[in-house]
């Protein structure tokens, strides 16, 4: 069984976004990692213990395996996305030329932004349909569920209190989001963009 390692991230100090928010939060996606593997662990010993015995047990462990496994994925796209600094989108250039298709008269950090900022918790979320050839936002508010089912990600966006409280308080994912966009490394995102178009 193989067993995941949690990601090291080259985070520089983030603009709004303190360096202990960043810790913690770093924390809190060690333990999907942890999580993950322990889940898949349980799974795989009460199978081979006694599949029948412990059939309910297992069935919700592999319900929540996918929470674990998603919440470890999002966040390793999110903190990629601000390793290297802040970086300005390509004007003119392919991904920026979807974007105004796309979501013209509005950007895409407006679009984001009104889908950030729906009530509770989760993600909001940009994917690209390579058959379709087109862009589409989403919000997975539980991580494991709402997603646009094999749609690579191009942009992921942490919405949880987590990601915002400490900085910000509870009513304050509207700047937290603002600082988001701030620190955010356009240049990964794009090329996020450019992988799935070869």
């Amino acid at each position: 069984m193989h067993t995941y390692e949690a990601k090291k991230f080259n985070l520089p100090s983030l603009e709004g976004i303190s360096d202990e928010s960043v810790k913690q939060h770093i924390g809190l996606y060690e333990g999907y990692v942890k999580n993950f593997n322990a889940i898949s662990k349980q799974i795989a010993e009460l199978a081979m213990s006694d599949s029948e015995k412990y059939v309910h047990a297992i069935s919700e462990l592999v319900r929540r395996r996918s929470f674990e496994f998603d919440g470890m994925r999002l966040h390793e796209y999110y903190f990629t996305q601000l390793e290297g600094g802040s970086t300005a989108l390509t004007t003119g250039g392919p991904f920026a030329k979807a974007l105004e298709s796309a979501y013209k008269p509005f950007t895409l950090e407006k679009v984001m932004t009104m889908i950030g900022s729906m009530r509770g918790p989760g993600w909001a979320i940009l994917y690209f349909d390579p058959e379709a050839k087109e862009l589409l936002t989403g919000f997975s508010g539980e991580q494991h569920q709402g997603h646009f089912v094999t749609l690579p990600i191009i942009l992921a966006l942490d919405v949880w209190e987590h990601a915002f409280i400490l900085d910000y308080g509870a009513a304050g994912k509207g700047k937290y989001i603002d600082a988001f966009f701030k620190n955010l490394n356009w240049d990964v995102v794009e090329k996020r963009f450019a992988e799935i178009q070869k």
